[in-house]
């Protein structure tokens, strides 16, 4: 029960940022959806807590929560208390009938977020899982032909760029050219295992997604965004369990080298965070470009400025600290105008596809030959 009563405290506490919302589940303010756009959307799957961020996003950006369901009573019962307007439905053919939700959003149990969005694709709405929202490379090959053939929206919620402010911030000033053409990213990905209150199937990988298949999807993804990469490969990959014996099926260490058709990209992560640091991880973000490079403490600047979202560009004629503070969090908004205008404005297909079969195809990489 110690995860249960984790996950129920993260669902009802206090008011964070959005960032750390959309980051790792954490409650954010109650959203405003915006004016002129209205979405009908349900959630089916509560067994992560990003699901809070992912919910908010989609209100902020314009949607009415309509319909959850989930299995779990206790889920449930915490999730109704922070959506009240939300009904719960009696079964997940419910939702998927009803012909007014355009779209469904999830984090059910990791290996269960591609069976769901084929379903959901299949009733004609559009989906956004969580990451990793795909954990096999048959699950992948399957969600490309329905996708393909229904032409709806299989978006998966990369937060480590999408839901952190710096990262987006940064986004920006690449576009804007701030540092030139990107050569290379360096993204890490260090984490804080909190095995007490970690549900049973987190460490099974096939249930949950090995290592690089959940957490370096995001550093894959930013590789491809911020690289401009539209096609790329696996140079190098490697992971293992290095000193967790007692969870046999977990790799609690991970890297990756890949290149790409705009640049080349290297990525570390581990579930190795100790309990001195005030968050759960150290992420950062390395961008290094023709002009300058950008270094990115997304949630923590370690011995230095309290906060999150710390943005360092170093160019020709200065360092500079950029404050992110006001950056605004557009992905809930574009996705919403996405599934209304049918257009691709928060996360390209091909792009989100292409992240999470690098990411599958790492870790069959390094499957080879395990790191003891």
């Amino acid at each position: 029960m110690s995860d249960r009563r984790a996950f129920l405290g993260s669902l009802t506490a206090g008011a964070l940022t959005m960032r750390g919302a959309l980051a790792h589940g954490q409650d954010a303010p109650a959203a405003t959806p915006r004016a002129k756009r209205h979405l009908r959307f349900a959630v089916i799957g509560l067994n992560h807590a990003h699901i809070n961020g992912q919910t908010d996003a989609v209100i902020g950006g314009g949607g009415e929560l309509a319909w959850f369901y989930a299995v779990e009573p206790d889920l449930v019962r915490a999730f109704g208390q922070r959506y009240p307007a939300a009904r719960l439905a009696r079964s997940e053919q419910e939702i998927l009938d009803d012909e007014g939700v355009r779209l469904v959003v999830s984090a059910a149990i990791a290996a269960e977020r591609a069976p769901l969005g084929l379903r959901v694709m299949r009733h004609g709405k559009d989906y956004m899982a969580d990451k990793p929202g795909i954990t096999s490379l048959a699950q992948l090959a399957e969600v490309r032909r329905v996708q393909a053939e229904t032409r709806r929206i299989y978006s998966i919620c990369y937060s480590e760029r999408l839901g952190n402010k710096a990262t987006v911030k940064a986004g920006e000033l690449v576009k804007a050219g701030a540092i030139g053409r990107v050569l290379q990213t360096v993204g890490l990905g260090p984490h804080r295992l909190n095995a007490p209150t970690r549900p049973e199937w987190f460490f099974d990988k096939a249930r949950a997604g090995s290592i690089l298949a959940d957490i370096a999807s995001h550093q894959l993804d930013q590789f491809l965004f911020f690289t401009g990469s539209t096609a790329a490969e696996v140079v190098a990959a490697q992971s293992g369990n290095l000193a967790h014996p007692q969870y046999p099926k977990l790799d609690d260490f991970g890297e990756v080298l890949v290149r790409g058709n705009g640049g080349t990209g290297y990525v570390r992560v581990d579930w190795f965070t100790p309990d001195g640091l005030p968050t759960w991880g150290d992420g950062r973000l390395t961008l290094l470009g023709t002009g300058g490079y950008i270094e990115l403490r997304k949630y923590v600047d370690i011995a230095g400025r309290p906060g999150a979202d710390h943005l360092f560009l170093v160019d020709g004629k200065e360092t500079r600290r950029i404050d992110c503070a006001d950056q605004e969090l557009p992905y809930g908004r574009q996705l919403v105008d996405d599934v209304l205008d049918r257009t691709e404005t928060a996360m390209p297909q091909a792009h989100c596809f292409l992240a999470t079969e690098l990411a599958l195809l790492a870790q069959q990489k390094a499957d080879e030959k395990p790191l003891r």
